[in-house]
């Protein structure tokens, strides 16, 4: 099954179940202080979760454009690395607000996964809640006993909090979770050990494809927890792995997702991607990675250029940056690609995704203008890096030292791009070795200051005049901008929160 009707048998599968099919969010968030981008399929219907937006359509399906630069197993650094991670990604996710529960969703994903795309039931294990004393919260009975009606008790595996409590960040809606597994082994592999013992250890071959989060409670800024007005269900698909899975690969990269990016890149460069000369061959290993980070960034890239988000020195535009700057580095260090190339696989993508996210076509001039812009530029900056890092190892040498400063290192990370391996290398033919332990002090120290200048501190909503369940009762309809229209509007203030930059 080609991606394409992939992401279209899911939309039609919750259009047959009454769902309203709505069309992805933009990637890139404006006007919400806790979010840059929005990093997880609910991320859209937050207000809405909480009760604080009208619900339009009680039931709902999508597929969200998504983007995630830190977190849980996916630091950029990693990505392109494993086969499994992306900085950009799909999430096709349905929808209930305030209708269906938690029976429905579990039958239908079971009924979608096994039935509709015929995956092997005997490759699929599922995780429930477990509970936790530290909130007061209980066993996850309820999922537990709709799975039993499926699968075998034996691959019904409790979840702690961690990976069975699903929270968007310090604050806001929440609840337990169930999480779809498939174990992608091979036959003798599934026989020697079972794949219960893989599910959630970071095995590539055995992958969380589904999440069904069940929004019950809303986490205050006190850390305590409370019921929200209404109980919601919140699932997420990943595309991405959903595809693979069903294309029978071991890798997101093999799957036609990828593929046509990658055909583009070995046109460009004249190397070739074999994934399967990687554990024998480090130069090919090299090769692969580096094209595994052009596939994934030229998405990422394009898709926020589209939103509105050109590359710049702060905030998301720095992300931007950094992400399109990551991509050229690994061109030119692994494939030799000594000019811009990445604006030239632009037409891939747009091709390959514009009918499903048409901005892609709409915007596809701007995107190749902004992204050959950056590369010039950086090829500069890379230039310039170049004879700086010669001038060290020089100065190094010279000063019979045998080991590059870490410091120096780090500089020539952060402002000229290059990564630490690049610079190894470059030092290795000066006879140098480089200190990786204080590279990585002052690396380290980097991450510390930007997560203390993006984290914000979010009170709980304050009511004017009007209770909390009054206003939920009085709000019928969206807040519109009127601004294209009026310089004036007269209006009434129901409820305000504080959110405060942190360390500032």
């Amino acid at each position: 099954m080609e991606a394409h009707k992939v992401r279209q048998t899911f939309l039609d599968f919750f259009k047959s179940k009454q769902h309203h099919i709505v069309p992805s969010a933009p990637m890139v968030v404006k006007g919400d202080p806790t979010l840059l981008f929005n990093n997880s399929g609910m991320a859209p219907f937050k207000d809405i979760f909480l009760g604080n937006a009208p619900i339009k359509w009680a039931r709902v399906a999508d597929t969200q454009k998504c983007l995630r630069v830190s977190g849980k197993h996916n630091d950029l650094e990693e990505v392109g690395v494993d086969t499994y991670h992306h900085t950009m990604f799909e999430m096709l996710g349905n929808w209930s607000f305030g209708d269906y529960f938690k029976k429905e969703a579990i039958t239908w994903a079971w009924e979608l996964l096994t039935e509709v795309y015929k995956i092997d039931k005997n490759r699929l294990y599922v995780t429930v809640f477990e509970g936790s004393k530290e909130d007061g919260l209980a066993f996850d009975q309820e999922a537990y006993d709709t799975w039993k009606q499926f699968i075998d008790p034996s691959r019904i595996l409790n979840g702690n909090k961690k990976d069975n409590f699903w929270e968007m960040g310090d604050t806001g809606p929440c609840g337990p979770c169930t999480e779809i597994h498939y174990d992608g082994r091979s036959d003798e592999e599934r026989q020697t050990v079972s794949g219960a013992l893989r599910v959630n250890n970071d095995d590539p071959l055995v992958i969380e494809i589904w999440n069904n989060v069940f929004m019950e409670f809303e986490r205050r800024a006190d850390g305590s927890l409370i019921k929200l007005p209404k109980q919601h269900v919140d699932t997420g698909m990943g595309f991405e792995r959903l595809v693979r899975v069903l294309q029978g690969k071991s890798s997101n990269y093999d799957s036609d997702v990828f593929s046509p990016l990658i055909n583009k890149i070995e046109e460009l460069s004249g190397h070739r991607y074999k994934p399967e000369d990687e554990a024998h061959h480090k130069k090919q290993q090299l090769v692969n990675i580096a094209m595994r980070v052009i596939a994934d960034h030229i998405r990422t890239i394009s898709f926020s250029i589209a939103d509105g988000q050109l590359p710049a020195n702060t905030g998301a535009g720095y992300v931007i940056r950094r992400i399109l700057r990551r991509a050229i580095r690994y061109g030119y260090q692994s494939l030799n690609l000594k000019e811009p190339f990445m604006y030239r696989i632009v037409p891939t993508l747009a091709h390959q995704m514009g009918e499903a996210f048409p901005e892609l076509q709409a915007q596809k001039l701007l995107i190749e203008k902004v992204i050959k812009e950056e590369e010039s530029s950086f090829y500069k900056t890379l230039e310039i890096g170049l004879k700086r890092i010669d001038q060290i190892c020089i100065d190094t040498t010279t000063a019979k030292k045998q080991v590059v400063d870490g410091k120096q290192v780090f500089e020539l990370y952060d402002t000229f791009g290059f990564p630490i391996d690049l610079t190894s290398l470059i030092a290795r033919g000066y006879q140098l070795s480089i200190d990786e332990v204080a590279f990585n002090k002052y690396l380290d120290e980097q991450k510390n200051r930007s997560r203390a200048a993006t984290a914000a501190d979010t009170d709980d909503w304050v009511y004017v005049g009007i209770t909390r369940q009054e206003a939920e009762k009085t709000q019928d309809k969206e807040t519109d901008f009127v601004g294209y229209d009026a310089l004036e509007r007269e209006t009434k203030i129901v409820r305000y929160r504080k959110v405060k930059q942190k360390n500032k």
